[in-house]
């Protein structure tokens, strides 16, 4: 429970924080913060990723105890890594401040970018650490602190210089700190015997974590360059002043999408690694089915909820200058981002568990040249928007791809089509039923819409036992359920 609410709040202070940035930087510089923010994401998915991954795959409160080489192999790399990428950082400012002496230059800029993917990357690694280890009460202080943090320095830093490169590093020197207050708590150095490594076993770990991680590193990184690329078109041909409309649509919704499912994934994925550890890959691969029902059963009607409440939202909380093409390309990159949610926390996992990832690969380059191919062709056509449909189909047609490779051949996963199905027609009732209130007034459209949403698909989900919902909430509120429930 613990997880669960360190992602309502996280998703909710990213929520108001996006919106505050987006209302004191406007439109265009807010574009280039974007931008920016976007390939600071991409540094830490090509340098750092692999070692969040590791965690989660590799380490444990038993591993903790009975193989610490694999914590220093973790810790070793980061290091070298961070240590690297800040030298490159102050190569950039100095230069930087002889070339071109402004916020804005580019190379100042990189600078910045690089110092907020260091952030990122420590905090995602030592949050990957309390995940590993199931210390939910640790992972929520690890959010209180960074939220708290980044909404103190990053909303104040926007305020008093409203400039996006030092927004930037607000940002990443936020997710540093936040990490300070739980070194004692996610340490192992209270392990006495954690220096006595037998002779290479760091190296070979080492190199155990690049087998492993590099393929999901290669597919996220193509996943995390589509939107760089994306935000980089429309900046290019239309101006930073789009870019800033595009970036606050698809920074909003994919926080939206992307925090419930790592919030599922935090649970789901661990327990599928518990369960090959003691019973088995047949097991694991059970367990895997049964968390592809409760991924879809749950993002669903989260990305039909949220086209549904899009226009109150927009006209209540989205700063005054974005209105318009807020709404226009939040339609447009639902369906994508559904598609990157379900790859991410449904299907990729499937490989994870098989420690056979390439496939994961293959599925992200054909994506990214479809999004390349709609880069090259619907711009022409439909204007800005194209650059929305294009990366919409580029992570729909991985989707298609991944699954496919998931569920067929003779390794194929059985697929949970009931609960599937389930969740579709359920999704649909829930949007008939909203539909009718979503042409009030905002401030009464917004919470009437979330009402009967979740009523109606609740209601749904527990008669009907989509994906074993019901059952899970019996077992886990065992005493709290009235009496003619159980």
């Amino acid at each position: 429970m613990a997880v669960i609410a360190a992602f309502v709040l996280n998703a909710g202070l990213n929520f108001v924080l996006g919106i505050a940035i987006a209302r004191m930087l406007g439109p265009a510089d807010f574009g280039r913060f974007a931008l920016a923010t976007a390939g600071a994401v991409v540094l830490n998915t090509l340098l750092f990723e692999w070692l969040r991954l590791s965690a989660t795959r590799f380490y444990s409160a038993r591993v903790r105890e009975a193989e610490p080489w694999i914590r220093r192999g973790l810790d070793r790399a980061y290091a070298c890594i961070a240590l690297a990428l800040f030298a490159a950082a102050a190569v950039c400012a100095g230069l930087g401040i002889v070339v071109n002496p402004t916020p804005e230059g580019r190379l100042v800029m990189t600078a910045g970018t690089m110092v907020a993917g260091i952030g990122i990357g420590l905090f995602d690694y030592h949050a990957a650490l309390a995940r590993a280890r199931f210390i939910g009460g640790a992972y929520l202080r690890l959010v209180v602190w960074k939220n708290a943090l980044a909404f103190v320095l990053m909303a104040g830093t926007a305020w008093l210089f409203p400039q996006p490169v030092w927004v930037l590093i607000a940002g990443g020197v936020s997710q540093f700190l936040a990490v300070l207050p739980m070194r004692k708590v996610l340490g192992d150095k209270d392990l006495g015997h954690a220096s006595l490594l037998p002779p290479g076993q760091v190296r070979k770990t080492l190199r155990l974590f690049a087998v492993y991680g590099l393929p999901l590193i290669a597919a996220n990184a193509v996943y995390q360059i589509m939107p760089f690329l994306n935000r980089a078109v429309i900046a290019g041909t239309a101006g930073f002043a789009e870019a800033g409309y595009f970036a606050l649509a698809a920074d909003l919704g994919s926080r939206a999408f992307s925090t419930l499912g790592a919030a599922l994934d935090l649970l789901l994925f661990q327990i599928a690694v518990q369960a090959e550890e003691h019973h088995g890959r047949e097991a694991a691969e059970t367990q895997v089915s049964r968390n592809l029902a409760i991924v879809v059963a749950l993002l669903l009607p989260c990305a039909a909820g949220y086209w549904a409440v899009t226009p109150a939202l927009q006209a209540l909380i989205v700063p005054e200058e974005f209105r318009g093409p807020f709404a226009g390309y939040t339609d447009l990159l639902i369906p994508g981002l559904l598609c990157l949610s379900i790859m991410n926390f449904a299907l990729n996992p499937v490989f994870q568990i098989r420690r056979r990832t390439s496939p994961v690969v293959a599925a992200a380059l054909l994506g990214l040249a479809v999004n390349g191919i709609g880069l090259v062709l619907l711009p022409r056509m439909i204007g800005p928007q194209g650059v929305a449909v294009a990366q919409t189909l580029g992570l729909a047609t991985a989707v298609v791809v991944l699954g496919l490779r998931a569920l067929t051949g003779s390794a194929r996963l059985r697929l949970p089509g009931r609960d599937l199905a389930l969740t579709a027609g359920a999704c649909l009732i829930m949007v008939l039923s909203v539909l009718p209130f979503r042409g009030l007034e905002p401030a009464l459209a917004l919470p009437t819409c979330v009402a009967a949403g979740v009523l109606v698909y609740g209601a749904l989900v527990w008669f009907l036992d989509i994906a074993g919902l019901r059952s899970i909430a019996r077992e886990r509120f065992p005493k709290r359920m009235p009496a003619t429930a159980r």
